[in-house]
């Protein structure tokens, strides 16, 4: 009989043992401190939308990937857009978010990751890069796919490029649905509204020219 009650008097050890660690073990689970926001994802999440676009105020480009558009925004209102856009491919996304910065522009950027046909360089005017991996803004054809960047026609290109500055937010989107504009009809306006604020290029170490098609942009 006593040698019943030590085995029992060991199990029930045992099971305290085991609920101990559990609690313990869920105790530090529970203690440790949730990722902190940043800042800019503050700013982001807590800034009025700007109307007609997905995006808040506080980026100063937007990109809607689902309905391959984007705009230029300044003082929580649209500058320029929306304009046509192409993003990437299947298998080979932009990514999305809303606290990507401006680090680098190059005006005459070249792909050697991803060449012409011939073998030169593929060249990626007015490049505003904002993401790593080489994902940047720059002109192409709108009408095709790229590796991952967000492709816009020349005089939308250049526009971009002037305005955007090393340090501007862009927040790009996966298609929600942009709060309506009661002031503009549906349609794009892609050639108005200029920026004069003309920067050249800022250079950096980081070579960031991958994503392009492998044939000559329109």
């Amino acid at each position: 009989m006593f040698r019943e009650r030590r085995v029992g008097s060991r199990r029930v050890t045992l099971v305290a043992g085991a609920v101990l660690v559990l609690t313990g073990a869920t105790s530090a689970f529970f203690a440790v401190p949730a990722l902190a926001i940043t800042p800019a994802q503050q700013a982001a999440d807590s800034s009025p939308k700007v109307v007609g676009t997905p995006c808040t105020s506080a980026a100063v480009a937007c990109v809607d990937v689902r309905k391959k558009q984007a705009w230029l925004i300044k003082d929580g209102k649209v500058l320029r857009g929306p304009v046509a856009i192409a993003t990437g491919g299947k298998g080979e996304d932009t990514p999305t978010g809303d606290v990507f910065r401006v680090y680098r522009k190059d005006k005459t950027h070249t792909s050697s990751e991803f060449p012409l046909k011939n073998g030169q360089p593929a060249p990626m005017p007015d490049s505003v890069f904002f993401e790593d991996g080489g994902i940047a803004f720059h002109a192409g054809a709108p009408s095709r796919a790229s590796a991952g960047c967000v492709h816009l026609g020349a005089a939308d290109a250049l526009a971009f490029f002037n305005f955007l500055q090393v340090g501007d937010h862009v927040q790009v989107k996966d298609g929600p649905v942009a709060a309506p504009d009661p002031t503009v009809s549906s349609g794009n306006s892609g050639n108005d509204n200029n920026s004069s604020d003309d920067n050249g290029d800022n250079g950096g170490g980081h070579d960031g020219g991958g994503h392009h098609d492998d044939s000559n942009d329109d």
